[in-house]
């Protein structure tokens, strides 16, 4: 299987299929890269390089005990885009992803970027304070860490079917595919799924914003019941002087399966323009 070894020798787990304009893909938590298979797939179909990696702690890379921040993670992504020697290319940064694209735009600037994507992203700034009344509530990340502390398989079931809005939607994924999410999620490491809750939750992207300096698409629905638009992607929005906002209506965070051919059409559009 093909491995990066990062700066601080952490062995990091990459898929990389087609040819073409590189478009790289970063998970959400608390998934890995197979998250990505269908978008993936189609991208190469249609003569892109899609490329994506295990972040580390989850899927098939390495587990450590530490590096679960912004900085560390955004460094990982920058050595796999060297070791991958990638120049042009569109990285695309899902939920708790988006704050690796952030970051790698605030520590490593555009470097090898033409354009980013953000999708169901948590970025500007999750947590609710005095400065961000509109954010999450962080009690309600010191409950995830509880549950996942008490039992982490049960905790998943439940939030798997929020992630892809089963109550709500008359497309709701299939058993079968709420039992293969929850696998890849146990394939992380219990530090690793812990850790990325703090750093997701309470990461504070608002100064990391500036650094944007490529064209920029901002991808939510306005049903996500994980990250809210409101408090998300239109803030992003606003802050990203390059932008554009693409709200999908009814959609919740998930949209990369429940949304996945628009999804896939509105990146290779991207991509390719």
């Amino acid at each position: 299987m093909p491995f990066v070894t990062t700066r601080d020798d952490v062995n990091l787990y990459y898929k990389d299929w087609g040819q073409g304009r590189p478009v790289v893909l970063v998970h959400g938590w608390p998934l890995n890269a197979d998250m990505w298979d269908y978008t993936a797939h189609e991208l190469a179909d249609r003569g892109f390089r899609a490329i994506a990696y295990d972040r580390r702690g989850f899927g098939r890379s390495d587990q450590p005990g530490s590096g679960y921040d912004y900085d560390t993670l955004a460094d990982d992504l920058a050595d796999l885009l060297t070791h991958l020697e990638l120049s042009n290319a569109t990285l695309v940064g899902f939920s708790m992803g988006g704050g690796e694209v952030a970051r790698y735009m605030k520590r490593h600037k555009a470097e090898r970027l033409a354009k980013v994507v953000l999708v169901s992203a948590v970025t500007p700034y999750l947590a609710q304070d005095e400065s961000n009344p509109d954010g999450v509530d962080p009690s309600i990340f010191d409950g995830f860490i509880s549950e996942l502390k008490k039992d982490r398989p049960a905790f998943l079931a439940s939030f798997g079917k929020q992630f892809y809005g089963a109550s709500m939607l008359s497309t709701s994924p299939s058993s079968d595919y709420l039992d293969w999410t929850q696998s890849m999620a146990l394939k992380g490491s219990l530090r690793a799924t812990i850790e990325c809750v703090n750093a997701f939750g309470r990461t504070d992207f608002r100064d990391d914003m500036k650094a944007f300096t490529v064209p920029t698409l901002v991808i939510h629905g306005d049903k996500d019941q994980t990250v809210p638009l409101a408090a998300s992607a239109k803030r992003a929005a606003e802050m990203i002087p390059a932008s554009t906002l693409h709200v999908y209506e009814g959609a919740p965070h998930g949209l990369h399966f429940t949304e996945q051919e628009r999804l896939v059409d509105d990146l290779a559009t991207f991509a390719r323009g």
